[in-house]
């Protein structure tokens, strides 16, 4: 989509520098970006890569300055671009109408405006609503309630009675309301605990491709509104995150975990069952947190098991001089051993 600086200006709030008629169609790096291309720029350390690309259009902080350019004042700048990246690429189109090869039941309500792929199953009793695009593949399992304007890609699982919200975008190959992982011992063997509960995600969230969440053994798993899931998240049984929660790639989440609102967990971060990271903490890459332990809001955490930053970065300084300590040690033992003879 083709628009002038001005009307971009208009849409973001934010004044314009320079000849607004100038166009501007997409968005890209400083490196990549054509002429109507728009960029950003946050510091002054991105100014010379800046000046140097092709793009006449730029987003900029206060307080820097832009020869040559048409610009877009804002106190965020990379948060403007994505409201601009928003508007001028909207979302190409999942799927259009309702393909022939769309296997869809009676007893399905399905929207005016919603949108179904080839070889889609829709099953009993399923509820879809206004604009939601289901992809070519996906299975939306008997009961299930899809709000309005969601985005499913092709090959998204939903299980049976799985409860999703508004504007939820859903990647491909996810798999939301599986059995959570319950067994019981018997006699050395395991016997598998009851499954029954249900999913419930909020709206605005987004879950990355080969994402899985179980439903709830007997209560439910919840996904409030705003979280944002990367690809290869685990999201155990009865597990209940907050708010505007992100949770980067490979991540994993015992049962009946609870993480609170607006809480940061970088990748490859492992939970243990019945643990709860309370509002505002930020739980930095590959930490891991064992069982029942309770992280405090607002602070940072790493290593494993997880403890606070500071505690992490005393402890690994003096990990990291082990093989000096160790020659050190040798060393003394020598002269100890020498006088003794």
């Amino acid at each position: 989509m083709t628009r002038t600086m001005k009307e971009l200006a208009d849409f973001l709030g934010c004044p314009c520098e320079g000849d607004g008629a100038v166009p501007v169609s997409g968005v890209a790096s400083t490196v990549s970006a054509s002429a109507e291309d728009l960029i950003y720029v946050e510091s002054v350390q991105h100014l010379e890569r800046a000046a140097a690309s092709a793009s006449k259009c730029v987003v900029i902080a206060p307080g820097l300055s832009l020869n040559g350019k048409v610009l877009l004042r804002a106190d965020k700048p990379k948060l403007a671009f994505a409201r601009a990246a928003e508007w001028l690429l909207p979302a190409e189109p999942i799927a259009k109408g309702i393909h022939p090869t769309a296997i869809i039941a009676k007893s399905a309500q399905i929207t005016a405006g919603v949108s179904v792929g080839p070889y889609a199953v829709i099953e009993e009793d399923v509820q879809l609503g206004a604009g939601t695009e289901i992809g070519a593949f996906c299975f939306v399992g008997r009961g299930s309630i899809v709000g309005k304007a969601c985005r499913f890609y092709p090959r998204v699982t939903l299980y049976a009675g799985t409860s999703v919200e508004n504007h939820v975008i859903i990647h491909s190959g996810t798999v939301i309301g599986s059995d959570g992982f319950g067994f019981v011992s018997e006699n050395g063997k395991y016997r598998k605990f009851p499954q029954v509960g249900e999913v419930e995600i909020g709206d605005n969230v987004e879950i990355g491709a080969n994402t899985t969440i179980d439903r709830g053994s007997l209560d439910r798993t919840v996904i409030s509104s705003g979280v944002k899931l990367d690809n290869l998240v685990h999201v155990a049984h009865n597990v209940n995150i907050g708010e505007n929660t992100v949770i980067a790639a490979q991540t994993g989440i015992s049962g009946s975990s609870v993480i609170g609102k607006s809480v940061i967990i970088g990748g490859q971060v492992g939970i243990a069952d019945h643990c709860e990271v309370r509002d505002g903490a930020v739980v930095g890459a590959q930490a891991g947190i064992p069982t029942g332990k309770i992280i405090r809001g607002g602070g940072v955490v790493w290593g494993t098991p997880a403890r606070s930053l500071e505690k992490f970065k005393e402890q690994f300084a003096w990990l990291s001089r082990l093989p000096e300590l160790a020659e050190r040690i040798k060393k003394l033992e020598n002269i100890v051993s020498s006088k003794d003879k």
